[in-house]
């Protein structure tokens, strides 16, 4: 029964192939960052200032 044999070793290759495939893409999806980004704190009300046109302050 060595045919059989060998069949049942490439089967096993196969799978143990199809296994190691399944493992790598797991562990890439799963690669990303831990912790979302946080978007920054909006400034505060009294440090903002008034955005003027370049154009309209140029003609005057």
């Amino acid at each position: 029964m060595p045919g059989l044999t060998r069949t049942a070793e490439r089967y096993a290759r196969a799978l143990a192939a199809a296994v190691a495939a399944v493992a790598c893409l797991l562990l890439a999806a799963n690669a990303g960052p831990a912790d979302t980004a946080r978007p920054p704190a909006p400034a505060p009300a009294g440090d903002t200032t008034a955005v003027t046109d370049s154009l309209v302050t140029v003609g005057r």
